[in-house]
């Protein structure tokens, strides 16, 4: 059986709301908890109305109050656009809140576009380079080194609050590989690297006081229903965001059509599918065959499942039958 994780990217559906979308949230993590899902991740992102987890951290509480053992945290932090210190307070206050139960996980991108950036204090030429930089100011205040320090995390110093590196090219695989930490790869938007960073992972892995070997998560799209059509059906309100997001612009996620065909042309097409290319989508049996193929591929010890399904009520039969078909239920 495979561990299993989600990412919820916080979906807000056309006709609904962000206080609809964190209820659902709340509803989903509940319902995960329940099937034996191992963590519940959040994403940050800015100026897209159609994620609304932007104040990461907020929802990482929200959910982990309404919940009692589920791993929760952060798929993840975009630590270029904070300072170090400010993500030391605020997750060892999660921490100490929910203590043995949140997980950080820190990305190098901006989560936006360059405006946005500029309006999160990041310089416009920003390019994620002094990300080592960064992290290991942010682990300093979670340990720091013997010695007077004048600037200190309260509530933060001291605590054991996993730290995961994310990413979708190799800069962040190398340097999780080196410090000893655990890597989960974004191949559900960003798959074209997939393998080869988890490649350089393991080989660049040093044992840490973290890890005495690798441990690599793998993120992908799941569309489970009860039938092939119903979730062919319910992959094209994904599709259609993907589309927005090629053509330059955001919206909400759209209900699904029956056939994309009206929607995008054949260039589109073949774009939509390759960036979204890890996607599993179907009834139990495809889904089984599908998770296990990428498993066997990637040699993941964790799979992290992202499901932007319009409808809850078909979003949570989704998450239940992946894990009837490949959890340690």
């Amino acid at each position: 059986m495979t561990v299993l994780s989600v990412l919820d990217l916080a979906p807000v559906v056309h006709g609904g709301t962000a206080a609809d979308t964190f209820r659902n949230t709340l509803d989903l993590a509940r319902h995960v908890e329940r099937w034996g899902y191992r963590r519940y991740w959040l994403a940050e992102h800015h100026n897209i109305p159609g994620i609304a987890s932007s104040a990461t951290s907020v929802v990482i509480g929200y959910v982990a109050a309404g919940t009692s053992k589920i791993r929760v945290g952060s798929g993840g932090i975009m630590l270029p656009n904070h300072a170090p210190l400010v993500i030391a307070e605020q997750f060892g206050t999660l921490e100490s809140m929910y203590p043995g139960r949140i997980d950080l996980g820190l990305g190098r991108a901006p989560g936006s576009d360059q405006l946005t950036a500029r309006a999160l204090r990041r310089g416009l030429n920003h390019d994620g380079q002094d990300f080592p930089q960064l992290l290991e100011e942010l682990r300093g205040y979670f340990s720091p080194a013997p010695g007077a320090k004048s600037v200190r995390a309260h509530p933060g110093e001291g605590l054991d609050i996993p730290i995961w590196l994310l990413g979708s090219s190799g800069f962040s695989a190398r340097l999780a590989g080196e410090l000893g930490l655990p890597f989960a790869f974004a191949s559900h938007f960003a798959p074209d690297y997939l393998l080869p960073a988890l490649e350089l992972y393991r080989s660049s892995f040093r044992p840490s006081g973290t890890l005495d070997k690798p441990y690599a998560m793998v993120a992908i799209n799941v569309v489970a229903a009860d039938t092939n059509e119903e979730a062919k059906r319910l992959s094209t309100s994904h599709q259609l965001a993907f589309l927005n997001i090629i053509r330059g612009r955001s919206g909400l996620l759209s209900p699904p059509v029956d056939s994309m065909d009206q929607f995008w042309s054949e260039y589109e097409k073949e774009m939509v599918k390759s960036q979204l290319k890890y996607t599993v989508a179907g009834d139990p049996d495809a889904v089984r065959e599908g998770v296990a193929t990428i498993v066997e591929m990637t040699r993941a010890d964790e799979i992290i499942a992202s499901g932007q399904i319009y409808d809850h009520s078909a979003r949570l039969r989704s998450f239940e039958i992946l894990a009837d078909v490949c959890g340690d239920r």
